[in-house]
């Protein structure tokens, strides 16, 4: 819906950045299913589990504080509790005590989780190649980088109060 603005209407958006807007909506949701039937075909997990895995597996001695996995994940401390749990089933991850801070919690990748990943990894780095980067001009790459460093600014104030998933 497109209409000219006015004191105290909203600003609609112009036809043009309907266009753009439901296009990046299709693309984003195309992607994402595109991923995740992926690793559910190759490696028996959902995307999210993937990355949770890739970050355990960045971590210095493969562990990191549930918190800051949330924070990484850009997801709710519920649905990471959720997803551990669901990984400690599987034997991908353990969770230990904190030692510096007796109420948290770390989430620690098993060597078994660590092969998995490794086994995951190429498939799921083919898919996202095939999806974005082999598509798209050395030029694209970088303003796609430029594009999404913006919005994720403008989506993650650094400020108290701030509602982020993993502060909820």
């Amino acid at each position: 819906m497109t209409t000219a603005p006015d004191a105290g209407d909203p600003r609609w958006l112009s036809d043009e950045e309907q266009r753009l807007w439901r296009s990046y909506r299709h693309a984003t949701t195309l992607l994402e299913d595109s991923l995740d039937r992926q690793l559910q075909r190759d490696a028996g997990m959902p995307h999210i589990y993937y990355g949770l895995l890739v970050q355990l597996a960045e971590a210095p001695r493969r562990r990191l504080r549930m918190t800051e996995l949330a924070k990484d994940a850009k997801i709710t401390r519920s649905r990471l509790s959720h997803a551990i749990a669901r990984l400690e089933k599987n034997g991908w991850v353990r969770r230990e005590e904190c030692p510096s801070d007796k109420r948290g919690q770390n989430a620690y990748l098993t060597d078994e989780g660590f092969e998995v990943l490794k086994k995951a990894a190429p498939g799921h780095v083919a898919a996202v190649r095939l999806a974005i980067f082999d598509r798209l001009t050395p030029e694209q790459v970088r303003q796609l980088g430029e594009i999404t460093r913006i919005m994720t600014e403008g989506l993650e104030p650094d400020c108290a109060g701030a509602d982020l998933p993993w502060l909820r």
